[in-house]
């Protein structure tokens, strides 16, 4: 069964009760989120016992805000809007991903899933397939200067890309002038005043960045260009901590099926969509010990 009459069979009822959103989960799930960053962030501020070793986790819990603001491109994380763009806007400065761009960048990507020819995800970042490839892929190099990129076109409007509409590029233009003035702030702040920005930010999303990109890598790599959401997409089953991390986003094969689900409801989809998921990994230690061993020298 593919995802399309996977989805057919789903009764008025239950697609109700699996498409709701709410506030309340989001606010918790963000609360929890939020904490651990900011006990991190206080435990290397205040330079306690051991804070170097803080640097790691700190760089992990911000580098995995990209889940939480890929859900508000979907406008699923909160029922309440101005909820899901506010958010949207905070992760996106954290990121250095202008969150009006990458909601048009991401809808393309839902539209043409592993597509080489559509898929934007795909151009100029082609999966991994040699180790030197594969360590230049989690470095990250190509990820912020692509970033870099995207916000000095946005900001000139010159950004063709096809799947950014007339209507959008005013609005993302707009944004990137936005960020660039407050990253300029930033970096003056940083330079002039104190360097604490480079020690709670900067440092650790450049060190825990590469974590996200193992995670990611497991999304949709090793997976058939075809057009059934339950093949070209992979659920990864682990633990509750990377779970939360990731706000749910590990059941991906059933997040790309039924985008408007939102991220509290995806176990409850994953339970009726097992039987049909054809890219099933247990564990991205599984995972990644597969990707390895494809690796050419």
């Amino acid at each position: 069964m593919d995802h399309k009459t996977f989805l057919s069979s789903i009764t008025p009822r239950e697609r109700a009760r699996l498409t709701e959103t709410a506030d309340g989960p989001g606010l918790r799930h963000l609360a929890g989120h939020a904490g651990a960053i900011a006990v991190l962030a206080v435990w290397v501020g205040l330079d306690l016992p051991f804070w170097p070793l803080a640097i790691l986790p700190l760089g992990i819990a911000l580098a995995f805000l990209f889940t939480l603001q890929h859900e508000c491109t979907h406008r699923t994380p909160f029922r309440t809007p101005w909820l899901n763009e506010a958010l949207g806007h905070l992760t996106g400065l954290i990121l250095f991903q202008p969150f009006e761009w990458f909601r048009a960048f991401h809808m393309a990507h839902h539209r043409h899933t592993n597509d080489p020819e559509h898929d934007p995800e795909l151009e100029g970042s082609k999966k991994p397939e040699t180790w030197r490839a594969f360590v230049w892929y989690l470095a990250g190099a190509d990820y912020w200067r692509a970033k870099l990129r995207t916000l000095l076109v946005n900001a000139g409007g010159g950004d063709d890309a096809e799947y950014i509409s007339g209507r959008a590029r005013p609005r993302i233009q707009r944004e990137a002038v936005a960020m660039l003035a407050v990253y300029v702030f930033l970096a003056a702040f940083t330079v002039l005043v104190s360097p604490i920005l480079f020690w709670l930010w900067l440092l650790p999303l450049l060190v825990g960045f590469p974590v996200l990109r193992l995670y990611l890598l497991a999304e949709h790599g090793r997976c058939p260009a075809v057009a059934d959401m339950f093949d070209n997409t992979r659920t990864t089953l682990t633990n509750r901590t990377v779970r939360f991390l990731a706000w749910n986003m590990p059941y991906h094969a059933e997040h790309h099926a039924w985008p408007t689900v939102p991220f509290h409801r995806l176990p409850a989809l994953h339970e009726i969509a097992t039987p049909h998921l054809k890219r099933v990994s247990d564990g991205y230690l599984r995972f990644s010990k597969e990707t390895w061993a494809d690796l050419q020298d």
